[in-house]
């Protein structure tokens, strides 16, 4: 019998009157989700069901993410949790340098430390009125000390120049670490070291920021202990190497001017010759206190040329050491609950082009079965009886 007008009114009001209620519909091994266009069932990922003509097969379904939010992508070419290359120099040329340069600086300031100790000889057989001590000895004495200094400083004055160099490569590698953590700039990385006063404080403070950036453990659990171990027995050896060059120095002046006839008796010769001991036997201190400042230089520069390489090859650390934020914010919660975070709709469905698992066909609603055979109750055809 033909489908009348009232029915097939009546079967297309039924069709988009079918609304179903908030949330999913399982509908085989997927759950269902209301169309959005006309809130039949939908069948795909994007919500909308095959009868408004939108559906689209998903060939690749995103990945999905965990509650805690989207990790940033890494650039192009480079393996993911990697720091950009461009930020973070990495050469070992600075560092091997300084290493060869320490280690030469050693045994100088140990020959060092030995001439002073053959001045510091001769001077207390002076004061024990020993007979043996001349002139020729005391020259002896005061020259190979000048040599040693003078070899000394053929180590320490490029060492002192690449250690400026290393320090501020550190720092910008510190910067890229750790941006916008630090308390002075790249600069006074390397000027601090040789403007006075400031060099008193400066420098440390540049190396806490970089060795608290350079952590690999992160900035909240930094162990310190060589560092400023380095750093009190640099200042230590400085203040007394001053005291002691003082002391020296006064005392050699006294000297000059008792050789010129200035002098009122031999109490008053011993008297600085006394000094004169006291100011080397200081002299010898300080190179003993120089000699472990330079051992902890070298130490510090093979543990933070490590901890660098290391922490280069971490992810970089947000303000409380953290993954950097997603620039896009957490995935919304799922509105109708269940179904993956990230995912409203439930899993894709399959390839409609093979590789994969059959393709559900879509589901339509069904129209209501036909009335039997017969005029419909309580009305008359309207041309009479036939």
């Amino acid at each position: 019998m033909p489908v009348t007008c009232r029915s097939a009114l009546r079967a297309r009001s039924d069709l988009f009157s079918r609304v179903v209620p908030i949330g999913p519909r399982p509908q085989g091994d997927q759950e269902m989700y209301p169309c959005g266009n006309c809130r039949a069932v939908a069948v795909g990922p994007d919500g909308r069901c095959a009868a408004c003509g939108t559906y689209q097969q998903q060939l690749n379904p995103a990945p999905n993410h965990g509650p805690g939010g989207y990790a940033a992508a890494p650039p192009v070419n480079m393996p993911a949790g990697a720091m950009p290359p461009g930020g973070v120099d990495l050469r070992r040329g600075l560092a091997t340098t300084l290493t060869v340069l320490f280690s030469l600086m050693i045994p100088t300031l140990i020959l060092v430390m030995i001439g002073r100790g053959g001045q510091y000889g001769v001077v207390s057989d002076m004061l024990s009125n020993n007979g043996d001590v001349s002139l020729d000895d005391a020259n002896e004495a005061d020259d190979f000390y000048v040599a040693m200094t003078g070899l000394n400083a053929l180590v320490a004055i490029p060492a002192t120049i690449v250690w400026a160099i290393w320090f501020r490569r550190l720092r910008l590698n510190a910067e890229a670490f750790a941006p916008g953590q630090h308390r002075m700039g790249p600069g006074w990385a390397a000027g601090s070291w040789f403007t006075p006063v400031v060099n008193l404080w400066f420098p440390k403070q540049i190396a806490n920021d970089i060795w608290r950036a350079s952590s690999p453990q992160g900035p909240h659990q930094v162990n310190r202990a060589l560092l400023n171990g380095w750093w009190v027995t640099l200042l230590v050896s400085i203040g007394v190497s001053l005291v002691g060059s003082a002391q020296y120095t006064a005392a050699d002046t006294k000297l000059t001017q008792m050789e010129s006839g200035d002098v009122s008796g031999f109490g008053e010769v011993r008297g600085v010759i006394e000094d004169m001991k006291s100011a080397l036997g200081i002299s010898i201190f300080a190179m003993v206190i120089t000699i472990a400042a330079a051992i902890l230089a070298l130490l510090l520069v093979r543990q933070i040329t490590a901890m660098q390489e290391q922490r280069a090859a971490l992810p970089p650390q947000g303000p409380q050491g953290q993954m950097p934020p997603s620039p896009y914010g957490a995935p919304a919660p799922n509105p109708y609950g269940g179904g993956a975070p990230g995912n409203p709709y439930g899993a894709p469905a399959p390839s409609p082009y093979g590789g994969g698992a059959p393709q559900m066909p879509p589901v339509v609603p069904q129209a209501p079965p036909a009335r039997p055979p017969g005029p419909p109750a309580g009305s008359e055809p309207p041309y009479g009886q036939g």
